[in-house]
């Protein structure tokens, strides 16, 4: 048997360089014990250790390492062997990483997803407090993650509060920022961060002042904003006589309905749906700004991420932004895009009311010329993407989302669809929601025949327009 000890349980390059050494040497998974966080000096304490320089080498797909990374932070600790004996299989099936009904493979999707969800729920729900401390405040937040995902958030939180000198205090690791050096701590206890600031109350009544009772689904509601988090939140505490009265605010809401309209607005000025929802949702454009996940970002003009309300009952996918939208940073305003604008006009469907984005944020193209021609992203690229729009939907919530050609379909199902097979059904996506799919408006517009032309356009109108209907009535 053979200990491999890792020096923190987010070791992935320690993980790596031992699982490549093991892997040379043909070594079973059952005959390995991985051990992280002690700091053992040796590599193997029961075994000669093994020169992780060997000669020899091989490759995995890149979707793996990317895939890996994640699922070591996570908490389970079979994680490493989980991922040694996918390494190993990967070796001789490379495809095998295409394969999302493989149980194992399945097994480590799940564990990099709860990676990345707690990602975003410490993005969304850290909550920093203002300490005196000499002539500049320092601000300090305390959270509770459940996975090792603390220094993989450490560049985010540097770029986002990058004047600010600021402390986030975790049980398993602190990091503290100075302005201008990012260092490491040992954990911290609940005790050591303030109990709250001159600016609580301020952000109390603000969190208060857009609530909207109108749209409260308990539900929905725990579902993205788990208890578990409320306890370092100062206006979660606001949230039980918020919804204890919510009933009786709807009520009067539907009461002043019926004034007249400008004298409803007078007495209720709109509120700002969405709240931590937005504020989450540009974290996570912001984020994807910087996505370096796969190879396309190196020649695009920029990320372009999905624009529309954040309580949109309907969210269109493309499948990549093309030469305009890349020029412009935002989805569907070239020719394609207008194709689609006049059909949703059409269908009766009014875009400002719609999410749009595409499955792969990044412009794929073949420089010919002066001139950059589309190229259809691969599977790879999609499977990098699928992270971005896993997380717009959760962020939005759509009931009904329509996948606008093979790529979209691939990215929401998860599996490789043709438009005429899965055309003109519903589809239940994993986390319940419902899908559609039709063509992508690029479609339309390589149709050399008029009549042919002419007569997949009224298909794809009909399409928009049962979309628009059917998002109404699972709204």
């Amino acid at each position: 048997m053979r200990t491999v000890h890792l020096a923190a349980p987010d070791d992935f390059d320690g993980w790596r360089d031992a699982a490549r050494a093991l892997a040379l040497a043909r070594v079973p998974p059952e005959e390995i014990v991985w051990h992280a966080g002690d700091g053992a000096p040796d590599l193997f304490a029961d075994e000669a250790v093994l020169d992780t320089a060997v000669e020899g080498a091989f490759s995995v797909p890149r979707a793996f390492v990317a895939l890996a990374r994640d699922a070591v932070c996570h908490a389970d600790a079979e994680r490493f062997a989980l991922l040694y004996a996918m390494l190993l299989r990967l070796r001789d099936q490379p495809r095998l990483i295409e394969d999302h009904a493989d149980p194992l493979l399945r097994r480590i999707e799940e564990l990099a997803k709860a990676v990345r969800r707690d990602v975003h729920k410490m993005r969304a729900f850290l909550r920093f407090r203002e300490l005196e401390e000499g002539d500049q405040p320092r601000f300090v937040a305390w959270f509770e993650p459940e996975h090792h995902i603390v220094r993989i958030n450490a560049a985010f939180f540097v770029r986002r509060f990058a004047t600010m000198r600021w402390s986030i205090l975790t049980p398993e690791l602190s990091l503290h920022w100075d302005g201008a050096t990012l260092s490491e701590a040992p954990g911290a206890s609940k005790a050591d961060a303030p109990a709250g600031d001159p600016l609580e109350e301020t952000w109390k009544t603000y969190y208060a002042s857009i609530f909207n009772p109108a749209r409260v689904k308990i539900g929905a509601m725990l579902k993205e904003m788990p208890k578990k988090y409320w306890k370092n939140m100062p206006e979660t505490a606001l949230v039980p006589q918020l919804i204890a009265g919510a009933q009786a605010r709807e009520s009067g809401m539907i009461a002043k309905s019926d004034l007249k309209v400008a004298d409803a607005v007078a007495a209720e000025p709109p509120a700002d749906v969405g709240g931590n929802s937005r504020l989450a949702w540009e974290a996570l454009r912001e984020e994807a700004a910087a996505c370096t996940r796969c190879h396309l970002y190196k020649h695009a003009t920029q990320t372009v991420f999905g624009e529309g309300p954040i309580d949109a009952t309907l969210m269109f996918v493309g499948e990549q932004p093309g030469d305009q939208e890349d020029l412009a940073g935002k989805p569907f305003v070239g020719p394609a895009g207008q194709m689609f604008d006049r059909a949703l006009a059409q269908a009766g469907v009014d875009r400002g009311t719609v999410y749009v984005t595409n499955a792969v944020k990044h412009f794929k193209f073949e420089q010919r010329g002066k001139r950059r021609i589309h190229a259809k992203p691969q599977g790879p690229e999609i499977e990098a993407c699928r992270w971005w729009i896993e997380q717009e939907r959760v962020l939005i919530r759509p009931p009904l989302t329509v996948a606008l050609g093979a790529t979209a379909a691939r990215s929401l199902l998860g599996k490789v669809v043709t438009i005429s097979g899965a055309r003109g059904r519903p589809h239940v996506l994993q986390d319940g929601g419902e899908a559609w799919v039709t063509v992508h408006p690029s479609y339309l517009l390589r149709i050399p025949e008029r009549e042919k032309a002419e007569e997949e356009y009224a298909r794809f109108v009909a399409d928009l327009r049962a979309a628009g209907a059917r998002a109404k009535e699972l709204a």
